[in-house]
């Protein structure tokens, strides 16, 4: 049985992630555990992600509406959206020295 207060006690997430490998973003969102979804990206365990392992998680908002989640990564797997991402984060991709694997370029 649902308690009623069980819609006030849900998060969303929408992340993104870089790939150290190819240095190129993933965003995606995820309701409540937003740790254990970085473990499994960071594992190998999500088969769109395995093949552009390690990560560094650069970005992370909190929701607690699916509908504004979903929205939040529709807008920021846009082309607009990712050009504005990248200015935000401008000075975290450019200090390489802060990420924890040496990059090719």
């Amino acid at each position: 049985m649902r308690r009623p207060n069980d819609a006030y006690n849900k998060k969303y997430y929408v992340y993104t992630l870089l790939s150290l490998r190819d240095y190129d973003f993933y965003t995606d969102f995820v309701a409540n555990d937003l740790w254990t979804r970085i473990r499994e990206h960071s594992r190998g365990m999500v088969s769109s992600t395995k093949m552009r392992i390690p990560f560094k998680l650069v970005h992370y908002e909190y929701f607690t509406n699916l509908e504004d989640a979903k929205a939040r990564t529709t807008y920021l797997k846009s082309n607009v959206g990712r050009a504005q991402l990248k200015e935000t984060l401008r000075l975290t991709l450019r200090d390489r020295r802060s990420f924890p694997y040496r990059l090719r370029g």
